[in-house]
């Protein structure tokens, strides 16, 4: 995963209720992606990541999210996300690797010791949404650290990955032995450039590039603030 470092990857992912829902939209921004520079792309969903997969010649990073009733966890939740993926091998496949329960009650560490235990060759990469949880992912044998769900969960509400020039980012970096693959409200090249230069090894960039409804609001909000 040589390629990765310090380079951009981007997040291809559009939800059933999104305009750009599709396989083959999704296999056409990792065109777009590419041509633009990209060195990864992270995708959502057997179907797109083997349409991506056909699209480009580019890592990897995969994922499933499917929402469970009986837990907050929605990133690769179960061992079924993870049978599913390994049918299209993406290079990295990324979970929910923060303290709460998943599906059944499965803590992380049980849950993680079972894909390993299946699965000892693939490389994992674990979205976290502390420090802490950062922390133990690395101690736990995650190959990538995320960032992905800070400032998402119930554990982290209020935390700001970009505050005090990614104070979050500075500390975690500070205490793993794993590469940190930076994710999360990194919405700007000069966030990118930052991010990098204090150390993580990549920078995964999502809506800001790829769901052109969130771009357009942004504009349309600055419009909005100037003329009230």
């Amino acid at each position: 995963m040589e390629s990765l470092y310090r380079r951009l990857v981007v997040s291809c992912q559009a939800l059933p209720h999104e305009p750009l829902h599709s396989s083959y939209i999704m296999s056409r921004m990792a065109v777009a992606a590419q041509e633009g520079g990209a060195a990864g792309i992270r995708a959502n969903s057997v179907e797109d990541i083997k349409a991506i997969k056909e699209a480009v010649d580019l890592p990897i990073i995969g994922i499933i999210k499917k929402d469970y009733d009986d837990s907050d966890v929605y990133i690769t939740s179960t061992m079924a996300e993870v049978d599913a993926l390994m049918s299209v091998k993406p290079d990295i496949i990324a979970m929910d690797a923060t303290s709460s329960l998943r599906p059944g009650g499965l803590t992380l560490d049980e849950f993680f010791r079972q894909v390993k235990e299946k699965y000892p060759e693939q490389l994992f990469m674990a979205d976290c949404s502390t420090v802490e949880e950062c922390l133990h992912a690395d101690r736990l044998g995650f190959d990538y650290i995320g960032t992905t769900l800070v400032g998402y969960t119930k554990q982290s509400q209020g935390l700001k990955i970009e505050a005090d020039d990614f104070a979050f980012i500075r500390e975690v970096l500070e205490k793993i032995s794993h590469p940190m693959i930076a994710e999360g409200n990194i919405d700007t090249p000069e966030k990118v450039k930052r991010v990098l230069e204090l150390g993580a090894y990549s920078v995964v960039v999502g809506s800001i590039i790829t769901r052109p409804q969130v771009i357009t609001k942004r504009f349309v909000d600055a419009i909005t603030d100037m003329t009230q």
